[in-house]
């Protein structure tokens, strides 16, 4: 039997463990305005205000597409040299559309899913393995 103070432990140290950012590697690249590339990134999970605030924007009402671009402005707190308030909707639209992808699919799965690992098949072998998608991983790119 396990004892109450024990019990009220269980929780506390879930909440100490549980992963808020989450470290990235783009596929191409935000390029600066000097023409330098940066690939990495840092993203944080999400909040409701992040996700409710930009439902007021105009930009949002006007397209609903917008939507990404602002909320990803919110989370992502460092791209390569930019810090949290660096990086703005502004930088966002300027990703490459593969990156864009990139980061829709990482904000679905450490948001919805929890997680940054997907599953893959080996085209020659056919076996399975989980990988990290967020590339810092033990041999990521």
């Amino acid at each position: 039997m396990t004892s109450v103070g024990a019990a009220l432990d269980a929780p506390r140290a879930e909440a100490e463990a549980l992963r808020t950012e989450f470290a990235f590697e783009l596929p191409r690249g935000y390029v600066d305005s000097n023409g330098v590339v940066h690939r990495q990134g840092l993203m944080r999970l999400a909040t409701a205000r992040d996700e409710i605030l930009p439902l007021r924007d105009p930009r949002v009402r006007e397209n609903e597409s917008y939507l990404t671009v602002i909320l990803l402005s919110r989370v992502v707190t460092r791209l390569g040299p930019l810090g949290e308030s660096d990086v703005t909707p502004g930088v966002i639209e300027q990703l490459f559309a593969s990156d864009l992808a990139f980061l829709q699919d990482l904000y679905r799965r450490v948001n919805q899913e929890g997680h940054t690992r997907a599953a893959v098949c080996c085209p020659s072998c056919g076996s399975e393995f989980e990988v990290d998608v967020t590339g810092d991983g033990l041999g990521g790119s």
